[in-house]
């Protein structure tokens, strides 16, 4: 190792380099590794907020944002079935928003029922904190600038009823481009024109001593016409609807793949060619008898300094560099296990580069360093 890391800090230009290449495939693999994580995150955000086992939708619907409303009777055949404790209700729309100051923009409002969910934001809900009025409406305190609101509780519109924005969450950026607002369901209802009885999504709870999967297939076939999915089946379809089937997903996933593929690109041929560069060197090891083994070891510990000292460097650059884009993107997201996932390939392939250049470095011709 001593031998490794005197070698390398020989020439300190091409050792920053090397090191350089290596922070910046990092950084660029962690950056888009999170763009695509928070997008993910993003698609599924509300419906992974609820606490009920099984969603109701109607057939065919793709992704949260684009339910259609159900039939009155379903909430009724589904609270029937054994096993299912307790019904609740989501919906969302589009809605036209106006500010206090009288200008108009199109948000994306979302009603639910009190019992959805402890992280759902609902107004009023058991575990929300304070208490606020009937008309509460609630946004993500990232939307403030796109509100309008200078201070709360404010009066404002909503498809020409009255509501009070009266609070600010976190977590529920926007994710369409356009604004999340939240409220009540009754008065999300009223605002969106539908009956009371109206339901978009109907939400279940299974009791402890039932199995979700039971009551899901009973539930299906009483309730052909509808589609019944479990929490993670619908979480899940609306990510890969967004991230597969539109042009915003599929660019994001793109972007991430080509990083990874990029990133581990220049570490491979940074690390290949900083040990083609010490060619000479390893000649000379050989020349005064040194053994194969001891040639390969040399090359894969300069692989793997100049790959934890870049990794590291990627990871302070990108920390920070993600911290900044939240304010500018709220919904991207680093989870703790992203870094580990990106560094860990990134020292792989300083590994795999030093191997394939190891072969240069064991067949090089001792008396190569004696010729002029």
């Amino acid at each position: 190792m001593k031998l490794a890391w005197q070698n390398i800090i020989h020439d300190r230009a091409r050792f920053s380099v090397t090191v350089l290449g290596v922070c910046f495939a990092v950084f660029l693999m962690i950056f888009q590794g999170s763009l695509l994580a928070g997008f993910l995150r993003a698609a599924s955000r509300l419906i992974d907020a609820s606490d009920s086992d099984i969603w109701i939708t109607s057939r065919g619907v793709q992704a949260f944002e684009f339910g259609t409303i159900l039939e009155s009777r379903v909430r009724e055949m589904a609270a029937g079935v054994p096993g299912v404790v307790e019904t609740g209700r989501v919906c969302m729309a589009f809605a036209v928003y106006r500010t206090p100051n009288g200008t108009q923009q199109v948000v994306a409002l979302v009603g639910a029922d009190p019992n959805v969910g402890k992280r759902f934001p609902v107004p009023n809900a058991p575990e929300s904190a304070g208490e606020t009025s009937p008309e509460a409406v609630l946004y993500d305190v990232s939307d403030r600038k796109q509100m309008e609101v200078s201070s709360l509780p404010a009066e404002v519109e909503i498809n020409r009823h009255r509501a009070s924005i009266e609070r600010e969450i976190e977590g529920y950026g926007a994710f369409l481009g356009v604004p999340f607002l939240f409220t009540s369901y009754r008065n999300a209802t009223r605002d969106m024109g539908f009956g009371p009885e109206d339901a978009m999504y109907i939400l279940l709870r299974v009791s402890d001593g039932h199995a979700v999967s039971d009551v899901q297939q009973t539930l299906k076939q009483r309730l052909p016409e509808v589609d019944v999915l479990t929490q993670g089946e619908f979480a899940h379809k609306s990510r890969m609807y967004w991230t597969m089937k539109t042009g915003a997903g599929g660019a994001i996933l793109t972007a991430a793949v080509l990083a990874f593929l990029i990133g581990l690109v220049v570490v491979s041929q940074t690390i290949y060619a900083n040990t083609m560069e010490n060619i000479e060197e390893y000649a000379t090891l050989k020349a005064l008898g040194a053994s194969q083994t001891f040639v390969a070891r040399i090359v894969l510990a300069q692989a793997l300094i100049c790959g934890v000292l870049g990794s590291i460097l990627g990871l302070l650059a990108a920390i920070p560099s993600i911290g900044y884009a939240k304010s500018l993107i709220p919904w991207i997201y680093a989870p703790w296990w992203l870094p580990a996932v990106m560094v860990i390939p990134s020292l792989f392939m300083c590994s795999l580069a030093s191997i394939a250049s190891v072969r240069g470095a064991l067949t090089v011709e001792p008396g190569r360093v004696f010729r002029a």
